[in-house]
């Protein structure tokens, strides 16, 4: 810094030197030669005094905020590389979660309709011992009805023939010879019926 400083001011004052002779006759007095000590003197006060100032106090602060900034951008960046990565494993993670939730109520699901159905089941094999136990019940009671009907059809037959016949004649008839047609008749009509 400082040679490229002394180089400067060896050129300016050679631009001095070589203006001078048509300055003095135009009237221009800082190309005047009496004058240029002291020009000279301020010119390397003025831009000491800057170089100082700039090298000393402004550059530096200059230079540390660039390395601040520069710093802070790293800083930034990595913060948000590693906040990347977080938030991506954080998305997994809600991904497996989900996948999880969905496995199991899934899962639940299956278990839940494979226990209704087994109810169900159990519910219509009941339904189906009940419903057949009541059939073997009433094919009981018809075959029994069937045994008994034609006994019961021959009194009540036998009754009312002699009831009858008592109102039409006016004499009763002997029960055992009633008795004997009402069956021989319904005998027929059993033997009828095997035929058709």
């Amino acid at each position: 810094m400082h040679k490229r400083l002394v180089l400067y001011l060896f050129i300016l004052s050679l631009a001095f030197f070589t203006n001078v002779n048509g300055a003095e006759s135009e009237g221009m007095p800082q190309l005047n030669p009496e004058f240029w000590v002291s020009q000279i003197f301020w010119l390397i006060l003025t831009f000491g005094s800057l170089f100082i100032i700039l090298s000393k106090f402004v550059l530096p602060k200059i230079s540390n905020n660039l390395e601040m900034r520069k710093s802070q951008i790293l800083e930034n960046i990595e913060t948000a590389e590693k906040q990347k990565i977080e938030s991506e494993n954080k998305i997994k993670e809600y991904e497996t979660l989900i996948n999880n939730s969905k496995n199991e109520a899934r899962n639940y699901f299956n278990e839940a309709r494979k226990k209704i159905i087994q109810d169900i089941d159990q519910k219509r094999e009941k339904i189906e011992k009940d419903i057949n136990q009541e059939i073997q019940n009433a094919e009981k009671e018809i075959i029994e009805l069937k045994k008994s009907s034609p006994e019961k059809i021959n009194k009540i037959a036998t009754e009312t023939s002699i009831h009858l016949i008592k109102q039409l004649i006016g004499e009763e008839i002997n029960n055992s010879s009633i008795s004997a047609i009402v069956e021989d008749l319904s005998r027929k009509n059993k033997e009828k019926n095997y035929d058709n």
